[in-house]
């Protein structure tokens, strides 16, 4: 295969490292087709294919999205100022009724393109019609892990019928590049305890990750205990449930031995503030988590309960939030923040030895924040304060996955953008109808 050269010049590059945060100035990063190659103040230009001027610019990983369910954007601002049942019973479950494989491909391109404007080009999904979420995936180029959402609420055919799209899916990944299929078990409250074992049987056979919700709400480990006389974590460690193939969402009402048994066996933990937030679901214990050194993600959730895709923003709240909450400012400090987009996101879904940092033999998963803007002025003071505090996904202005270059200069170069919108906006009014 003939070899393609990009060269990212003299940047700021601030990446995870060895557990800390690595800033170099005037640094140059040489991508060779899909992987950094050298990173160097002395790189020459000879036979480079693309050069891009990285002056005055952030050279950082792009970040990574653990917990979405990108066709969701198609209910963006459709019920809003509502508590979880409620907005799922009356509203988005009766839409999702109307969705098929093409309605859910068209809102997966919409957001694939959200991400890719605003810095996210991996992306852990759980949703409905995952083969037509995947080809979309494959057109945008980013990163996707996918879950079929599986829900049987004990009814034994529905379980079934789940197991085998499950199963269909990873046939469907196997071998596709930037792809990985996951299971998807809904939450221990709408999925039966045989599933939940079920799915703990299959991810050991094929060797892939559980993407699962739990402990979202108070109302859902109530009715685990009355169910279970056990809350969320210590039933599913009863079932023999849990390892550290697990990603569990949200982890909002924890008790302190359901964090020792996160940590037990090294659950990994997607944080979800802005849906956490918008839903009055209540705040997660990051700070106890993190004094445990449970490996902490952050995800987004959909957008109808967030209502964008935006890290920057979502990695903001979930710091400050924190803070508030504690009374300590110096909780999700702003590098612990950073590894939680960044090098943390890629441990979570098994990628670490691929992406989430920038080092040379890593796949060149890269994006550059523009610092001449106002909202990153002064560049003399702390960068790393910036992109925590300061920045939003408008401030990205060239995204790289895989080594290719998906925007550039705030254009998209994959997709066609106003098209996209324009099929959105006309399906969702027919749904709508």
């Amino acid at each position: 295969m003939e070899t393609k050269q990009t060269l990212i010049k003299n940047g700021t590059l601030i990446t995870a490292k060895d557990g800390s945060i690595k800033t170099v100035k005037n640094v140059s990063v040489l991508i060779e087709n899909d992987k950094i190659s050298e990173i160097s103040d002395e790189i020459s230009e000879a036979g480079v294919d693309k050069i891009i001027d990285g002056e005055g610019k952030i050279i950082m990983p792009s970040l990574i999205n653990t917990h979405t369910h990108i066709s969701m954007s198609l209910f963006r601002g459709l019920a809003d100022d509502l508590k979880l049942n409620e907005w799922l019973k009356d509203h988005i479950w009766p839409m999702e009724s109307k969705l098929d494989g093409e309605i859910s491909y068209f809102g997966a391109l919409l957001s694939n393109i959200e991400m890719i404007k605003s810095g996210t080009t991996t992306f852990n999904d759980m949703y409905f019609f995952m083969e037509d979420v995947t080809n979309a995936t494959i057109e945008s180029g980013i990163r996707g892990c996918l879950s079929s959402g599986m829900i049987d609420f004990g009814d034994e055919k529905k379980r079934k019928n789940e197991i085998k799209d499950a199963l269909k899916l990873i046939n469907y990944c196997k071998n596709k590049d930037r792809l990985k299929a996951f299971l998807g078990p809904h939450s221990p409250i709408t999925v039966s305890e045989e599933l939940l074992i079920e799915t703990r049987k299959i991810a050991d056979k094929y060797n892939t990750k559980i993407h699962i919700h739990v402990s979202e709400t108070k109302k859902e480990v109530d009715d685990i205990l009355d169910a279970k006389n056990m809350r969320p974590f210590q039933y599913l460690e009863d079932i023999g449930f849990l390892n550290d193939d697990v990603i569990a969402a949200h982890c909002v009402w924890l008790s302190d031995r359901e964090i020792d048994i996160i940590k037990k066996h090294n659950v990994k933990v997607s944080h979800n503030p802005a849906s956490n937030m918008k839903l009055a679901s209540g705040i997660s214990p990051v700070a106890k988590l993190l004094d445990k050194k449970v490996c902490l993600s952050v995800g987004t959730d959909g957008a109808a309960s967030n209502n964008n895709l935006d890290m920057f923003e979502e990695i903001k709240i979930a710091s400050l939030l924190q803070k508030v909450n504690t009374l300590n400012p110096k909780v999700l400090n702003a590098e612990e923040a950073f590894k939680s987009i960044t090098i943390n996101g890629a441990k979570t879904l098994g990628l670490e030895n691929e992406i989430g940092s920038i080092e040379v033999g890593k796949k060149a998963d890269i994006i550059l924040v523009d610092t001449i803007i106002p909202n990153l002025t002064p560049n003399t003071n702390s960068l790393i304060s910036h992109l925590i505090y300061s920045a939003n996904g408008s401030n990205v202005d060239t995204t790289i996955c895989n080594g290719e270059i998906l925007m550039e200069n705030k254009k998209l170069k994959v997709l066609n953008e106003q098209n996209i919108i324009e099929k959105v906006n006309d399906i969702t009014q027919k749904l709508k109808n």
